[in-house]
Protein backbone atom coordinates (compact mmCIF):
# COMPACT_ATOMS: atom_id res chain seq x y z
CA UNK A 1 0.00 0.00 0.00
CA UNK A 2 1.35 3.34 -1.02
CA UNK A 3 2.01 6.48 1.15
CA UNK A 4 -1.15 8.14 1.06
CA UNK A 5 -1.78 12.23 0.92
CA UNK A 6 -5.25 11.77 3.02
CA UNK A 7 -4.61 14.78 5.49
CA UNK A 8 -5.33 13.93 8.48
CA UNK A 9 -7.99 14.23 11.21
CA UNK A 10 -8.32 14.50 15.01
CA UNK A 11 -9.74 11.64 16.65
CA UNK A 12 -13.73 11.62 17.54
CA UNK A 13 -13.72 12.11 21.45
CA UNK A 14 -13.81 8.90 23.48
CA UNK A 15 -17.17 7.32 24.10
CA UNK A 16 -18.23 6.85 27.61
CA UNK A 17 -18.36 3.45 28.58
CA UNK A 18 -22.45 1.72 28.97
CA UNK A 19 -22.53 0.52 32.37
CA UNK A 20 -24.13 -2.89 33.27
CA UNK A 21 -24.95 -3.49 36.73
CA UNK A 22 -24.66 -7.39 37.94
CA UNK A 23 -22.60 -8.07 34.37
CA UNK A 24 -20.01 -10.59 34.74
CA UNK A 25 -17.15 -9.77 32.68
CA UNK A 26 -15.55 -13.55 30.65
CA UNK A 27 -12.01 -13.43 30.68
CA UNK A 28 -9.82 -13.30 27.66
CA UNK A 29 -8.94 -17.03 27.86
CA UNK A 30 -12.47 -17.99 28.07
CA UNK A 31 -13.71 -15.76 25.29
CA UNK A 32 -10.82 -17.40 23.30
CA UNK A 33 -11.69 -20.71 24.09
CA UNK A 34 -15.34 -20.86 22.86
CA UNK A 35 -14.82 -21.06 19.09
CA UNK A 36 -13.22 -24.01 19.59
CA UNK A 37 -16.26 -25.51 21.36
CA UNK A 38 -18.46 -23.93 18.71
CA UNK A 39 -16.28 -25.97 16.35
CA UNK A 40 -16.53 -29.56 17.63
CA UNK A 41 -20.41 -28.43 18.37
CA UNK A 42 -20.87 -28.12 14.65
CA UNK A 43 -19.24 -31.38 13.98
CA UNK A 44 -21.62 -33.27 16.76
CA UNK A 45 -24.62 -31.13 14.68
CA UNK A 46 -23.98 -32.64 11.81
CA UNK A 47 -23.74 -36.20 12.81
CA UNK A 48 -27.11 -35.79 14.55
CA UNK A 49 -26.16 -35.63 17.70
CA UNK A 50 -29.16 -34.01 20.20
CA UNK A 51 -27.20 -33.49 23.89
CA UNK A 52 -23.03 -33.19 24.71
CA UNK A 53 -21.90 -33.38 27.93
CA UNK A 54 -19.26 -30.46 29.37
CA UNK A 55 -17.01 -33.56 30.00
CA UNK A 56 -17.14 -34.69 26.44
CA UNK A 57 -16.24 -31.34 25.45
CA UNK A 58 -13.36 -31.11 28.10
CA UNK A 59 -11.78 -34.40 27.06
CA UNK A 60 -11.90 -33.03 23.54
CA UNK A 61 -9.67 -29.65 24.64
CA UNK A 62 -7.95 -31.54 27.35
CA UNK A 63 -9.24 -28.89 29.79
CA UNK A 64 -10.78 -29.62 33.42
CA UNK A 65 -14.67 -29.64 33.24
CA UNK A 66 -14.78 -27.47 35.58
CA UNK A 67 -13.42 -24.60 33.41
CA UNK A 68 -15.89 -25.28 30.70
CA UNK A 69 -19.16 -25.62 32.74
CA UNK A 70 -18.11 -21.49 33.84
CA UNK A 71 -17.00 -21.02 30.26
CA UNK A 72 -20.38 -21.86 29.03
CA UNK A 73 -22.28 -20.13 32.53
CA UNK A 74 -20.75 -17.12 30.69
CA UNK A 75 -23.47 -17.68 27.73
CA UNK A 76 -26.52 -18.12 29.91
CA UNK A 77 -27.18 -21.71 28.68
CA UNK A 78 -28.28 -24.11 30.91
CA UNK A 79 -27.68 -28.00 30.96
CA UNK A 80 -29.87 -30.68 31.46
CA UNK A 81 -29.06 -33.16 35.10
CA UNK A 82 -27.65 -36.42 33.14
CA UNK A 83 -28.05 -35.28 29.84
CA UNK A 84 -25.98 -32.43 29.16
CA UNK A 85 -26.52 -29.32 26.79
CA UNK A 86 -28.92 -29.49 24.09
CA UNK A 87 -26.65 -29.30 20.88
CA UNK A 88 -28.48 -26.57 19.01
CA UNK A 89 -29.50 -25.05 21.73
CA UNK A 90 -25.94 -24.57 22.61
CA UNK A 91 -24.55 -23.37 19.22
CA UNK A 92 -27.07 -20.81 19.55
CA UNK A 93 -25.98 -19.13 22.99
CA UNK A 94 -22.04 -19.01 21.82
CA UNK A 95 -22.98 -17.64 18.76
CA UNK A 96 -25.16 -15.00 20.55
CA UNK A 97 -22.66 -14.24 22.79
CA UNK A 98 -19.82 -13.63 20.53
CA UNK A 99 -22.23 -11.94 18.05
CA UNK A 100 -21.88 -14.26 15.00
CA UNK A 101 -25.57 -14.95 15.05
CA UNK A 102 -25.54 -11.94 13.22
CA UNK A 103 -23.40 -11.36 9.72
CA UNK A 104 -21.43 -8.00 10.89
CA UNK A 105 -20.01 -6.35 7.61
CA UNK A 106 -16.51 -5.58 7.42
CA UNK A 107 -14.10 -3.49 5.24
CA UNK A 108 -10.34 -4.45 4.24
CA UNK A 109 -7.70 -2.06 3.75
CA UNK A 110 -4.51 -2.81 1.81
CA UNK A 111 -4.87 -5.46 -1.17
CA UNK A 112 -1.28 -6.68 -1.01
CA UNK A 113 -0.75 -10.27 -0.42
CA UNK A 114 -2.37 -10.88 2.79
CA UNK A 115 -4.74 -9.09 1.91
CA UNK A 116 -6.10 -10.70 -0.79
CA UNK A 117 -6.01 -14.33 0.78
CA UNK A 118 -8.22 -12.95 3.43
CA UNK A 119 -10.90 -11.70 1.10
CA UNK A 120 -10.58 -15.25 -0.98
CA UNK A 121 -11.14 -16.93 2.82
CA UNK A 122 -14.45 -17.99 3.03
CA UNK A 123 -14.71 -19.38 6.20
CA UNK A 124 -15.22 -15.78 7.95
CA UNK A 125 -19.21 -15.96 6.78
CA UNK A 126 -18.95 -19.54 9.54
CA UNK A 127 -17.94 -16.38 11.95
CA UNK A 128 -20.35 -14.22 11.36
CA UNK A 129 -18.26 -11.78 9.29
CA UNK A 130 -18.30 -10.47 6.15
CA UNK A 131 -16.03 -8.18 3.82
CA UNK A 132 -17.87 -6.20 1.72
CA UNK A 133 -15.28 -3.71 0.70
CA UNK A 134 -11.76 -3.60 0.12
CA UNK A 135 -9.49 0.26 -0.28
CA UNK A 136 -5.92 0.48 -1.49
CA UNK A 137 -3.82 3.70 -2.12
CA UNK A 138 -2.13 2.06 -4.88
CA UNK A 139 -3.75 2.68 -8.33
CA UNK A 140 -2.63 -0.13 -10.31
CA UNK A 141 -4.98 -2.15 -7.85
CA UNK A 142 -7.63 0.36 -7.75
CA UNK A 143 -10.71 -0.77 -9.90
CA UNK A 144 -9.25 -4.23 -10.17
CA UNK A 145 -11.58 -7.09 -8.72
CA UNK A 146 -10.10 -9.23 -5.91
CA UNK A 147 -12.28 -12.32 -5.12
CA UNK A 148 -15.22 -10.73 -6.41
CA UNK A 149 -14.27 -7.54 -4.37
CA UNK A 150 -13.48 -4.59 -6.21
CA UNK A 151 -10.82 -2.60 -5.02
CA UNK A 152 -11.55 0.82 -4.19
CA UNK A 153 -9.73 4.04 -3.59
CA UNK A 154 -9.18 5.32 0.40
CA UNK A 155 -10.76 8.49 -0.36
CA UNK A 156 -13.97 6.35 -0.85
CA UNK A 157 -14.00 4.82 2.32
CA UNK A 158 -15.64 7.08 3.92
CA UNK A 159 -18.97 7.41 2.17
CA UNK A 160 -18.49 3.62 1.63
CA UNK A 161 -18.02 3.28 5.41
CA UNK A 162 -21.15 5.58 6.60
CA UNK A 163 -24.03 4.42 3.75
CA UNK A 164 -23.27 0.45 4.92
CA UNK A 165 -23.35 1.50 8.62
CA UNK A 166 -19.72 -0.46 8.56
CA UNK A 167 -18.20 -0.82 12.31
CA UNK A 168 -15.46 -3.60 11.69
CA UNK A 169 -12.41 -3.16 9.60
CA UNK A 170 -10.08 -5.39 8.66
CA UNK A 171 -5.68 -3.77 8.37
CA UNK A 172 -3.46 -5.38 6.08
CA UNK A 173 -0.74 -2.61 5.09
CA UNK A 174 2.78 -1.98 5.61
CA UNK A 175 4.01 -1.32 8.80
CA UNK A 176 5.52 2.32 7.68
CA UNK A 177 1.68 3.31 6.92
CA UNK A 178 -0.26 1.15 9.78
CA UNK A 179 -0.89 3.84 11.91
CA UNK A 180 -1.96 6.59 9.28
CA UNK A 181 -4.37 3.88 7.61
CA UNK A 182 -5.83 2.85 10.92
CA UNK A 183 -6.84 6.56 11.47
CA UNK A 184 -8.52 6.81 8.34
CA UNK A 185 -10.43 4.21 9.15
CA UNK A 186 -11.33 5.47 12.59
CA UNK A 187 -11.84 8.60 11.42
CA UNK A 188 -14.55 7.13 8.94
CA UNK A 189 -16.12 5.33 11.56
CA UNK A 190 -14.91 2.30 12.00
CA UNK A 191 -14.72 1.47 16.11
CA UNK A 192 -13.32 -2.08 15.79
CA UNK A 193 -9.78 -2.87 13.59
CA UNK A 194 -8.41 -6.61 13.41
CA UNK A 195 -4.85 -5.65 13.11
CA UNK A 196 -2.14 -7.31 10.83
CA UNK A 197 0.29 -5.66 10.65
CA UNK A 198 3.22 -5.86 13.04
CA UNK A 199 2.80 -2.02 14.70
CA UNK A 200 0.73 -1.69 17.42
CA UNK A 201 -2.01 0.94 16.73
CA UNK A 202 -2.72 3.63 19.10
CA UNK A 203 -6.46 4.14 18.76
CA UNK A 204 -8.98 6.54 21.19
CA UNK A 205 -10.94 4.50 23.78
CA UNK A 206 -13.83 4.46 22.04
CA UNK A 207 -12.39 2.14 19.08
CA UNK A 208 -11.02 -1.90 20.00
CA UNK A 209 -7.85 -2.99 18.06
CA UNK A 210 -7.05 -6.87 18.13
CA UNK A 211 -3.46 -7.30 16.61
CA UNK A 212 -3.05 -10.87 14.82
CA UNK A 213 1.17 -11.58 15.59
CA UNK A 214 1.68 -13.85 12.84
CA UNK A 215 5.15 -13.91 13.57
CA UNK A 216 4.50 -14.37 17.47
CA UNK A 217 2.89 -17.82 16.29
CA UNK A 218 5.61 -18.47 13.98
CA UNK A 219 8.45 -18.10 16.58
CA UNK A 220 6.14 -20.70 19.26
CA UNK A 221 5.57 -22.88 16.04
CA UNK A 222 9.42 -23.09 15.61
CA UNK A 223 10.71 -22.93 19.18
CA UNK A 224 8.21 -26.18 19.97
CA UNK A 225 8.94 -28.16 16.91
CA UNK A 226 13.09 -27.41 17.60
CA UNK A 227 12.13 -29.12 20.91
CA UNK A 228 10.33 -32.05 19.37
CA UNK A 229 13.18 -32.70 17.01
CA UNK A 230 16.01 -32.35 20.01
CA UNK A 231 13.84 -35.66 21.59
CA UNK A 232 15.54 -38.75 21.00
Amino acid sequence: MAKTDLTKTDFPPAAAPAEMEGARKPGLSCVKRLPSYLQLLRVLQAEGREYVSGTVLASVHHLEPVIVRKDLAITGIIGTPRLGFRVTELITAIERFLGWDNQTKAILVGTGNLGAALLGYRGFENFGLRIVGAFDTDTKKIGKWVHNCKVQSMNQLAGFVRRGEIKLGVLTVPAEVAQEAAEIMVCAGIRGIWNFTPVKLKVPDSVVAQKEDLAEGLAVLSHRLQHLLQQP
